[in-house]
């Protein structure tokens, strides 16, 4: 699975220094999508990752606390999708 270096660097810094405007919809998605995270059978909890003490996916390797932040990222096996495209983020 490649990936997106932009889903990274959004995903880490939605975790760290969200912006203020997406603040509230980024902890709302957030939540909603660790609740399905956390009833997968991908998710690192149900298997032996003695070198990796975070929570992760082992479907995608990414860390779960900033993948599901990414308002722009999806799960690869498709239990959450991506929220609106940014020039979207904000409007009513």
């Amino acid at each position: 699975m490649k990936i997106k270096l932009s889903h990274l660097i959004e995903g880490w810094r939605n975790n760290i220094l969200p912006p203020a405007e997406l603040k509230e919809l980024i902890n709302r998605v957030h939540q909603l999508r660790m609740k399905e995270c956390n009833k997968c059978e991908h998710h690192s909890k149900n298997h032996s990752t003695p070198l990796r003490p975070d929570d992760h996916c082992v479907e995608c390797g990414c860390n779960l606390n900033a993948k599901t932040k990414c308002l722009d990222c999806e799960c690869p096996i498709k239990k959450w999708l991506k929220v609106k495209p940014s020039e979207d983020y904000g409007r009513e």
